[in-house]
């Protein structure tokens, strides 16, 4: 069964990744253009901090039903009926601002409407995949989506700046809701998933659904050692992740090309990642993977906070760029491996849990201290403390043990 489960796994994935892949397109288009919209227009730590609160919070309230819808439900229509409602969001708001409604608290409110759409997407896509690709070839075809979405990544400000000086926003908008219908379309009539097995079963109630995922993670110390240490790397890296584009207006110049540079310089850097962990596959075992990464990621957060030269920050941003598929990559893969495919949704909806509420808490301590002082002392600081909690992963028994390729532990 197993065998004529994959037996066209290769067609399959192929078309889920060209979904996602179009929609991701669209919706990276809109985000940058209202991120920058936002930081030129306001040029406010409070204000980004209020744009990221919006985007997250949403996402981590619903992430403990979403985990366990992609438990319990058809993975594939939930990413559907997800992409159909941004979409239909979208669509709503460019026709507000074509009738000259527009306003800030409308961006937040887009903000939140797709951040409830993440917040569903994350853990299904999360759980979907190793219902797509056989195992052994699951560390080959993460890396690969990283890759394509790095190229996302690039294309999308290049695209979104030169639309932004030839159109307005609404216009944007149009492309998003062009672009959603396409990838449901896709996914709706090329894409053949047999249900999962807990689909088929008999339902108990989501709180208890959810209470096992806890349960599950209480009973791991894998799990428990892996998401504390997600819980406070996601805290520190709020400043690199979200403050960058406000010191790069305060510190180079308030132009938007500057923006795009940066956001261009980061994707070519998860683009090369994503080849690299996709050919290489990083060390046998997966924990050293994250952990190099996580070194250089911090490295890299600290030497901006210290770059006077704008071409050399651009360069700095690539090669932090490139830690991140080195660190992604094989802790996606460790948790699709360990985890036993009927809790995948729960645990990954766990783990957007913590990512969603962490780097907002990190923006609720850091934000509203960038508008009193430099953020560049912000990345100083959170980039050391990246660096020494890199060394937590490689001293950790537990970690180290579970990032141990599987012929080695059944031969201990």
């Amino acid at each position: 069964m197993k065998t004529n489960h994959y037996i066209h796994w290769k067609r399959n994935i192929s078309v889920f990744l060209t979904s996602q892949t179009i929609s991701l397109f669209g919706s990276s288009i809109v985000q940058y253009a209202i991120m920058w919209y936002i930081t030129l227009t306001t040029q406010s730590g409070i204000m980004m901090t209020i744009a990221i609160l919006c985007g997250f919070v949403p996402t981590f309230l619903l992430s403990p039903f979403a985990g366990v819808w992609a438990d319990r439900y058809n993975r594939k229509m939930l990413i559907i009926l997800s992409d159909s409602a941004i979409a239909l969001a979208t669509l709503i708001l460019a026709i507000l601002f074509l009738s000259g409604y527009e306003s800030l608290w409308m961006l937040f409110i887009m903000y939140v409407i797709r951040s409830f759409g993440t917040g569903i997407q994350t853990p299904t896509v999360g759980a979907i995949l190793p219902q797509i690709v056989p195992e052994e070839h699951l560390t080959k075809v993460n890396g690969i989506n990283g890759s394509i979405q790095a190229l996302v990544m690039l294309l999308s400000p290049m695209v979104s700046a030169a639309l932004l000086t030839i159109t307005t926003l609404e216009t944007l908008f149009f492309i998003d809701v062009v672009t959603a219908a396409i990838a449901v379309a896709t996914l709706l009539f090329f894409l053949q998933i047999p249900p999962h097995e807990k689909a088929l079963q008999q339902q108990i109630s989501y709180f208890a659904d959810f209470k096992q995922g806890l349960v599950y993670i209480k009973n791991n110390e894998f799990l428990k050692i892996l998401f504390i240490y997600f819980a406070i790397f996601f805290v520190m890296a709020a400043p690199v992740s979200f403050l960058t584009p406000l010191q790069v207006t305060r510190t180079f110049g308030e132009d938007v090309w500057r923006l795009s540079a940066i956001e261009i310089a980061f994707s070519i850097g998860m683009m090369a990642g994503g080849a690299v962990i996709a050919v290489w596959g990083g060390f046998k075992n997966r924990t050293y993977t994250m952990a190099l990464s996580s070194i250089i990621f911090g490295v890299c957060t600290f030497l901006l906070g210290i770059v006077p030269n704008f071409w050399f920050y651009c360069s700095i941003m690539a090669l932090a760029g490139v830690a991140m598929p080195l660190f992604n990559t094989p802790s996606t893969v460790l948790l699709q491996e360990k985890v036993e495919g009927d809790y995948l949704g729960r645990i990954f909806g766990v783990l957007t849990m913590i990512s969603t509420s962490m780097m907002p808490l990190g923006m609720l301590i850091f934000g509203p201290i960038s508008d009193f002082i430099k953020i560049e002392w912000l990345l100083l600081g959170t980039g050391v403390a990246m660096f020494v909690l890199s060394f937590v992963l490689v001293g950790n028994k537990v970690l180290v043990e579970a990032g141990k390729p599987k012929n080695m532990e059944s031969s201990q």
